[in-house]
């Protein structure tokens, strides 16, 4: 089994792909497959959340890129941004991960989250797309340079990290 422990920030062309759903990104330790088929043990530093273009360094050297798997998501629209922003509020008092988009937010499908939208004045569509919430306010750690120093992580509460 391929060992990956290690994040790239290298400039090199990866060799490899990696393709995880939103869940499998957000943990530290995975027993996964490359694209190719071959069967990889990851162990990153706790708290690691891998993004699309993201890269790894196998033990044996290989740079792996992080390619974010589409995945069932609902689209809520509002007619106007105050709509927009109180969805975004029980949303986020929920601790639910939220990709926000051009006049939409995204989240993966849940039929509880999908009613109480509803029941806020949203019209939902469901669709198959790579999810990427936002990063959370308040938790710290690894960032990338391109996206910004400032770029926080994703705060995902009672979720398991192993």
């Amino acid at each position: 089994m391929l060992l990956i422990e290690s994040l790239y920030t290298g400039s090199d062309a990866a060799s490899e792909q990696l393709i995880l759903n939103f869940d499998a990104r957000t943990k530290s330790r995975l027993r996964t497959q490359l694209a190719s088929g071959e069967e990889v043990g990851m162990f990153l530093p706790r708290g690691s959340i891998l993004r699309n273009g993201d890269k790894l360094q196998s033990q044996d050297g290989r740079i792996i890129e992080i390619v974010s798997a589409p995945e069932a998501l609902v689209e809520a629209r509002c007619d106007n941004a105050y709509e927009l922003a109180r969805i975004a509020y029980h949303l986020g008092n929920r601790h639910v991960a939220v990709q926000v988009c051009e006049g939409a937010l995204r989240i993966q499908q849940d039929h509880v989250l999908e009613h109480m939208l509803e029941g806020l004045g949203a019209r939902l569509s469901h669709l198959e797309a790579a999810f990427e919430p936002e990063a959370g306010a308040y938790a710290h750690g690894h960032h990338h340079s391109e996206r910004g120093a400032t770029e926080a992580r994703i705060h995902i509460m009672g979720g398991s990290n192993a």
